[in-house]
């Protein structure tokens, strides 16, 4: 029998939301997928549009033009079955970070004192003893990006953010701020699966699955973690950075390296071989 075309519109979450999906046998069974990345514009065809069968689509509003979602959904046909599923966010764990453009994985404190004429080494030696409590109300960012991922959720009926809120300071739910984790994916993937009236896998076949973006962990400050009492952040705790081991005071030391030598690609920077400063 020929399997219905499911189309995924998401961002990195598809991937692994895909994993846990067609983990389904039923799901699996019916649905051929194919996955097309939003945040890079991937064109979504007709042909696939025209024959779409399931459209599972993270929210996109109007500023992205004929991929928004309002224009995707005008060009499926009329028997397509589609829903919005989440797009999960989260700056709790990283509460200076800043989404500035011109280099990945910014923070707002470090690059103020990399703007100064201070020498790098004092640079990291005094971002690193800077206590960001005194800097920053920590607890209204962390309570601020609550308040805009509760908004994001509106548009999904796939509830999750009680499972942020409920988990976050005793467990790392994500890897960066948008790379959540194993319990939240599985969580997700459960109630897409309940929502399209299929039954979702017992959680041991979930937890046989790899870990989501576990080639990258965005290190925490543990100024941070030592401010909300986190106790899976330790001083020296080692990070996983595209293959290499790092802790949080190697990681800023790598930060300012680059921003000083004007290097933009700090992805880049981290995976190669002359990372070693």
């Amino acid at each position: 029998m020929e399997k219905e075309l499911c189309i995924v519109h998401a961002n990195c979450q598809g991937e692994p939301l895909l994993e846990r999906l067609t983990a389904c046998p039923e799901f699996h069974a019916r649905y051929e997928c194919l996955l097309y990345t939003n945040y890079v514009h991937e064109p979504v065809p007709d042909y696939a549009l025209n024959n779409c069968s399931l459209f599972l689509y993270q929210h996109l509003g109007d500023k992205w033009g004929e991929l928004a979602s309002d224009a995707l959904l005008a060009n499926l046909p009329q028997s397509t079955r589609s829903l919005c599923i989440p797009n999960m966010f989260f700056k709790g764990y990283w509460p200076t970070w800043s989404n500035e453009p011109g280099f990945d994985y910014r923070c707002v404190l470090l690059d103020e004192l990399i703007e100064t004429a201070l020498p790098v080494e004092e640079v990291i030696l005094l971002y690193m003893h800077t206590d960001v409590s005194t800097r920053f109300d920590l607890l209204s960012l962390v309570t601020e990006t609550i308040a805009t991922e509760r908004e994001r959720e509106t548009h999904t009926p796939i509830k999750y953010l009680d499972v942020i809120t409920k988990n976050y300071r005793e467990t790392q739910l994500f890897h960066t701020v948008n790379h959540p984790g194993s319990l939240l994916m599985n969580h997700v993937a459960t109630g897409i699966l309940e929502a399209l009236g299929f039954t979702p896998p017992a959680p041991s076949v979930f937890d046989a699955l790899p870990e989501p973006f576990a080639e990258f962990d965005q290190p925490i400050n543990p100024k941070v973690a030592e401010f909300f009492g986190w106790d899976f952040v330790e001083t020296d705790r080692l990070y996983t950075i595209y293959g290499r081991k790092m802790n949080f005071a190697r990681w800023v030391s790598s930060y300012v390296f680059a921003r000083r030598a004007g290097i933009s690609d700090f992805i880049g920077f981290l995976q190669g071989d002359y990372i070693e400063i």
